[in-house]
């Protein structure tokens, strides 16, 4: 590191009676030599979390690895992973405990693995969804706490949520995606000025002003409003602190493209348009990520009552899993199979776009951590017991990857709680009732 030299030194001058600021291009003196950190601080590139989501599970028959452990093979629904088996684990024969609640058919499932409990109810959320609790540990450095997006083109095939009727509503098209992330709001890091928002100015100084009010307010109150405010005003600052990171100069950042706005899309959930869809939205996330927009992505592919539709068959992905039967000679439902094989390419796509994206000595997917599951396993019976479950990328060297994982009827908030426990969320247990859970998925720890 050149002597008196960071990321944040910038050329200053005086133009018209004003301040102005010119930022220095990345320079190899503002790495380490591995290119794993910054130099000036020592500190490793950030470890980011993602979610991904497909409806309506898998078969069994077509999708379960033979051998467990390292170098997994791939049936028939597993064979689109090929290219990305490396990065991708497979966990399989987890379950959900129903324990006293109702099975709520494509509900109960999802839910459980969201946030460790069952619902009583399909107005019931018991508790916040795991990427909502990673995102209050590592959303809060940048412009986005978190962004989400679904292929299916509706508001409410959203994932992630706060509670009851509290869903984070994802973009569902492209364009609004790009202009949520690429928009006039957008400050590239790599430009060679930087002008505040006036808008964000103006937000910044009035919720400042509400938090100094809040203080007051605090102390005129019983012990559990106090405790309501202080929860309250916690996310209030939360969003303060975005505030002030969007009037900061960002830090150049080299592999930051800014990408050219996607033509408007048609609705629908033929396959062809959802596979577009979803194709644009992957790179937009990316490209997110890579320019520290967010460290929390969430996407879904289709809903846990998937009503993607494929050329020449009338059937929706949901309806067939019901209404076909089982071929005698296979073993499964040929066209519920089919539209697995569709998920499953997607979500190697979804790997494959973070692999190929270069960052440091190695790539993004070496400071991410994603979890993706279904809402079932066998559709046709809506059962809870083995619902299929992955994740990939290696959390900033904590995870070890390319493994198949039997659970042997486990719950799958083990998993869920792994993931926690790596992303840093200091936590004894997660989950309740039966599906509560101490146990790591030690076999994947690096």
């Amino acid at each position: 590191m050149t002597k008196g030299l960071d990321r944040r030194r910038v050329l200053r001058g005086v133009l018209g009676g004003g301040v102005v600021t010119v930022g220095l291009p990345l320079l190899n003196c503002f790495l380490d030599g591995n290119g794993t950190a910054l130099a000036a601080t020592g500190k490793p590139i950030p470890v980011r979390f993602g979610t991904w989501f497909w409806g309506l599970g898998m078969q069994r028959s077509a999708f379960h690895p033979k051998t467990v452990g390292a170098n997994y093979d791939l049936p028939e629904e597993l064979s689109a992973l090929q290219d990305v088996k490396q990065y991708v684990n497979v966990y399989t024969d987890f379950n959900i405990r129903k324990d006293d609640a109702p099975n709520l058919c494509h509900y109960t499932g999802w839910v459980g693995l969201r946030c460790g409990g069952v619902p009583a109810t399909r107005n019931d959320l018991p508790g916040e969804s795991i990427d909502v609790t990673i995102g209050r540990k590592i959303g809060g450095f940048t412009r986005f706490s978190q962004l989400d997006a679904t292929a299916t083109g509706a508001a409410t095939d959203s994932y992630s949520f706060t509670g009851p009727n509290a869903f984070n509503t994802p973009a569902t098209s492209s364009l609004e995606l790009y202009q949520r992330i690429f928009g006039p709001e957008f400050q590239d890091p790599n430009a060679s000025t930087f002008t505040p928002n006036p808008g964000v100015m103006l937000s910044k100084s009035a919720l400042s002003g509400v938090l100094d009010d809040a203080k007051a307010l605090q102390r005129d109150v019983g012990v559990e409003d106090r405790a309501r405010l202080d929860q309250y005003f916690t996310g209030l600052r939360e969003v303060e602190r975005q505030l002030q990171h969007q009037l900061t100069k960002p830090e150049p950042i080299a592999a930051c493209k800014v990408p050219k706005a996607p033509a408007p899309e048609p609705a629908g959930l033929d396959y062809e348009l959802v596979s577009r869809r979803h194709q644009t939205m992957t790179d937009l996330l990316v490209m997110a990520l890579v320019c520290d927009q967010t460290r929390l992505v969430n996407m879904a592919y289709s809903s846990s009552f998937a009503g993607t539709t494929k050329p020449g068959y009338t059937k929706t992905h949901h309806v067939a899993t019901h209404e076909e039967p089982i071929d005698e000679k296979l073993g499964i439902q040929v066209s519920p199979h089919w539209f697995t094989m569709q998920a499953m390419k997607h979500w190697a796509g979804f790997v494959q776009a973070m692999a190929a994206q270069k960052e440091g000595d190695g790539n993004l997917l070496d400071n991410m951590l994603v979890y993706a599951h279904s809402d079932q396993e066998f559709a046709k019976i809506h059962s809870l017991d083995g619902i299929p479950m992955f994740t990939a990328g290696k959390a900033g060297g904590k995870l070890k990857t390319g493994y198949h994982i039997a659970g042997n009827t486990d719950p799958g908030t083990r998993l869920g709680y792994t993931l926690l426990k790596v992303m840093g969320v200091d936590t004894p247990t997660w989950g309740s009732k039966s599906n509560r859970t101490s146990k790591e998925i030690s076999e994947i720890l690096a």
